[in-house]
């Protein structure tokens, strides 16, 4: 049977269109022997796998395999006794995408640990699974990873075959102008930028097809397979939660009214709350809480993930400003804490800077806010353009 699964590998691998060699790749420690990388549906992470085992093995090396947990033979078989077989053949890593659909996944994850030691695993899982929080049985041996969408950097690399590196926070507040100078040598990035927040976070732009009715089937199996099967939430509660990301999406204030959303939802308010995590969890939107507060409180702001997803909710009817604040917190979301600002700021980032995202400077300054300018290309001084928050990844 191993065969089957060799000759699958190598097909998958050989056939791989690559597109773009992903951060992350440098970032992650494979030498760990259990290692998850989670990201919402596509981001690109059974690109990742196949892109890991070409680099690393080649499509002919039986050292490494992959394989995906739609496959039928997993019905009869535990992924446990399946990888006794591949360590018994010869084999090194086993990559296992979308381990969340097998049964007691956890479990079988925590024995191929402990009995087969001579084998490193690496998988892919939903963005809604909560690794070590939801399954003690992997504290302490998983390194995690998440795995997201194209960053602005990556996107314009990819369009234009450019090799244009990451830029810290710091580096950025302190080095604007002379990074300005770097990139416009190359690309004036404002002639993409709404290219980008219109359809490039997502690899799956690059396929001849309607991206925006892609994106919306994406949406719609975030919710009724990653929310609803990972969750175990009745299928008969589909409609109230697919209600709920459009009134979010819809609503122009951003301040969620927990008791109006349970009203129009039809469910109470700790459900909406519950919901809205889910959300969260599935990277459809994201959270924004004023500092010291965090959930289950309720969030000071909601806004969608990232601007791709506005577009194809509300074709026609973006709001730019509210565009232009999702895709500054999108960008600095996974390894920056955003918290919602005060009178004279949109954020306050790590608890420490203060930003204000605007299209132009306003009349009034203060001297310790930094100002993002969406219509820009290079900034001075505080003012900084909002394009470079995107070469952060």
């Amino acid at each position: 049977m191993l065969d089957s699964f060799f000759r699958t590998h190598q097909y998958l691998v050989e056939h791989m269109q690559p597109v773009l060699r992903r951060a992350l790749m440098d970032e992650i420690d494979w030498k760990a022997r259990l290692i998850g990388i989670k990201g919402s549906r596509g981001v690109g992470k059974t690109t990742f796998l196949l892109q890991y085992a070409s680099e690393n093995f080649g499509a002919q090396d039986h050292r490494c395999l992959y394989i995906n947990m739609n496959n039928f033979y997993f019905q009869g078989k535990t992924l446990f006794q399946f990888a006794c077989e591949y360590q018994q053949a010869g084999g090194q890593v086993l990559l296992i995408d979308q381990v969340f659909k097998h049964p007691d996944w956890s479990r079988e994850l925590r024995a191929i640990y402990d009995h087969c030691t001579r084998l490193r695993v690496v998988f892919t899982g939903s963005s809604v699974m909560r690794l070590k929080e939801e399954n003690p049985e992997l504290n302490g041996i998983v390194a995690s990873y998440n795995l997201r969408g194209f960053s602005f950097r990556e996107f314009l690399n990819l369009t234009l075959g450019l090799n244009l590196r990451t830029y810290g926070l710091r580096e950025i507040q302190n080095r604007h102008e002379r990074i300005s100078r770097e990139v416009m040598e190359q690309v004036n990035p404002l002639e993409y930028f709404q290219a980008y927040v219109h359809h490039g976070y997502y690899p799956f732009f690059l396929e001849n097809t309607n991206f925006s009715e892609n994106l919306l089937k994406v949406m719609n199996m975030m919710i009724e397979v990653d929310i609803l099967l990972i969750k175990q939430i009745e299928l008969k509660y589909l409609s109230r939660i697919k209600k709920l990301l459009y009134l979010v999406a819809t609503d122009e204030s951003g301040a969620p009214n927990v008791t109006q959303l349970a009203a129009e939802t039809q469910t109470s308010r700790a459900t909406v709350m519950n919901y809205i995590k889910y959300l969260s969890d599935a990277r459809l939107i994201n959270m924004v809480y004023r500092q010291d507060e965090d959930f289950p409180k309720k969030p000071s702001l909601l806004l969608l993930h990232n601007p791709n997803l506005m577009y194809a909710m509300m074709p026609g009817r973006v709001d730019k400003q509210t565009m232009l604040e999702t895709f500054f917190q999108n960008a600095l979301w996974g390894r920056h804490d955003v918290r919602m600002g005060d009178r004279s700021s949109t954020f306050i980032v790590d608890n420490t800077q203060r930003f204000r995202i605007c299209s132009e400077i306003p009349r009034r300054k203060n001297t310790d806010v930094i100002y993002a300018l969406s219509d820009i290309t290079e900034g001075e001084g505080q003012e900084i353009p909002l394009w470079m928050y995107g070469f952060l990844y």
